[in-house]
Parts: structure tokens; C-alpha cells; sequence
């Protein structure tokens, strides 16, 4: 196994009282600089991986953890929660929890925690100002965090995390309340942290997205990981439909074209690659 940047190794863990785990011989290498979609079905696992990699699981959520978690190398226990902070940031599936409340409004909201990390009271602003406009909730700056939309929720939680600018991301279903225009931004905006050097690991069911943004895919079923590699190897796994795994429909129609007789190439993902073998294929038959 190549050692990554946040590394498990044959990790399983059971929550209290619980009769099975969550996460069951977990390994897996994650590389600095890439973006990583985790997929799977309801109480496949998902948020548990994320919390063992972000390091709550077994601190705050205690259970048994067995296996290696490394963070550099190191193991993750080394490091207290506080410590993670500057080089993790999580963005949870519920952002209510996110919010801090210790703030009456959505700039001071966003503010709060470059506070804490000492930036300077001009700096901030700027800051935060940028970050705002970026996920386009510059019009919520005087209101407060918990008289918001669900959606609008998930922005500022999202920006909050932005405004730290960690060097991992963990980000739990970010787009869940979100019209397609707006899970459009936030992906945009994922995919610009990536070209900056940052690493994604992100929890979401919007599978078109993904094809067309994510560097690599994690299947879960039942807590194991049944699939895994690059985006194009995996989601073009017709077989993955059988489990109840949400496929691109560009996949979906590669196969059925294939099945009535048409040359269309392996492993489209996405409408851009269809559309390209589509014209190919017309322009081959019209010659």
C-alpha cells in the first residue's frame, strides 16, 4: 500500500451498543491534491468514514476503532481535535450543527473562527467579504444563522469552512437542500479548491456532478468498500446499478445503446463524452 496523506489500514469500528460496525476492514490511501467521492446507499457508512478520518470517531463518538488511521504518517490519536483544525475542515450533513451560534449574524458567523485563529480585524473582513460572494450569500450578511433556510444553512456552513481554507476538506452532502444552480457553485468552487492544491473527500448523491468533477470514487455497501479507482473505471460499472448504486445516465445509455447494436466506446461518464461519441458515430455512418 502507497502511503497517502491520511491513510487507514483494515479499519473497523462498532458505535455503543451497537451488535455491528458501522465500518467494516476499511483501506484505503488518500492522496494529497485529489478529489475523492464516497458513494453508497443510506447508512452505508459514509458520515462514519468521514468521522474517523476528520478524527471525532472514537474521540467524540467513543465506540471501538481497530485498524490504523495515520494522518502524515503518524497516527491520527496523536493529534488532538484543536490540532486537526488548521489542516481539516468538516463540513457536516446537518448544518445546524455547524453553526456556532456564538454570533448574531452571517458575516459574524463566517468571521468567527479566522477570529480565533488570531487574523487580523482588516484581514478578516476581506476575507470573509470574498468568501461570501463566492457562495453567493452576500445578501444574508446581516441576518441571523438560525432563522435561515435550510439551504442557505448549508452555504454559510459551507463558507465558514472555506473562509479557514484547511488543507483537507471533508464535506458531508453539501448540496442536499440546494436548487441545481446552486449545487452547480458549490461544486464549481470544490473543483477550484482542488486546482489549488487542496484535498476533497466528499460525501454526495448528485452523481452527474460528480462524473464530471471528482478524481476518484469510493463505493460503500454495509460499511465495506466494494469498489474504488478512477472516476471513469467506476462509474461506468454498469454492475454497480444491481446494488442500488446511482450510475451517470450517460452510463446508463453507453450500455443500452451498446446492447442495440451501436459502436459507442467504454467508459463514458459524462453528456460531453457521450455527445462527442454521438457525433463520431454519425459522421463514421454518414461517410
Amino acid at each position: 500500500m502507497v502511503m497517502g496523506l491520511i491513510d487507514l489500514k483494515n479499519v473497523t469500528y462498532t458505535y455503543p451498543l451497537a451488535d455491528e460496525p458501522s465500518i467494516k476492514d476499511f483501506t484505503y490511501s488518500f492522496e494529497q491534491g485529489k478529489f475523492y467521492a464516497i458513494l453508497g446507499a443510506n447508512e452505508s457508512g459514509k458520515t462514519t468514514l468521514c468521522n474517523i478520518i476528520r478524527g471525532f470517531i472514537p474521540d467524540f463518538f467513543q465506540g471501538e476503532l481497530t485498524g490504523e488511521v495515520l494522518f502524515n504518517q503518524e497516527p491520527l490519536s496523536h493529534y488532538t481535535l484543536s490540532e486537526l483544525a488548521p489542516y481539516m475542515g468538516y463540513v457536516f450533513q446537518n448544518p445546524f450543527n455547524q453553526i456556532t451560534g456564538a454570533r448574531d449574524n452571517v458575516f459574524e458567523e463566517i468571521a468567527y473562527g479566522l477570529e480565533n485563529l488570531g487574523v487580523a480585524k482588516g484581514d478578516i473582513e476581506k476575507q470573509v467579504k470574498d468568501i461570501m460572494e463566492m457562495t453567493n450569500i452576500m445578501s444574508l450578511a446581516d441576518k441571523n444563522p438560525f432563522e435561515l433556510s435550510g439551504g442557505q444553512q448549508q452555504r454559510v456552513a459551507f463558507a465558514s469552512i472555506l473562509a479557514l481554507s484547511p488543507d483537507i476538506f471533508i464535506i458531508d452532502e453539501p448540496t442536499s437542500q440546494l436548487d441545481p444552480q446552486e449545487s452547480e457553485r458549490i461544486f464549481d468552487i470544490i473543483h477550484q479548491l482542488k486546482n489549488a492544491g487542496k484535498t476533497i473527500i466528499l460525501v454526495e448523491h448528485k452523481i452527474e456532478l460528480i462524473s464530471e468533477y471528482a478524481d476518484e470514487v469510493l463505493v460503500l455497501e454495509e460499511g465495506r468498500l466494494i469498489c474504488s479507482g478512477k472516476k471513469h473505471d467506476v462509474l461506468s460499472d454498469i454492475s454497480l446499478k444491481e446494488r442500488q448504486i446511482d450510475l451517470p445516465e450517460t452510463t446508463l445509455l453507453a450500455d443500452a445503446l451498446r446492447k442495440a447494436g451501436y459502436n459507442i466506446p467504454e467508459k463514458l461518464i459524462t453528456k460531453e463524452e457521450m455527445k462527442a461519441a454521438l457525433m463520431a458515430h454519425i459522421k463514421g455512418v454518414s461517410q
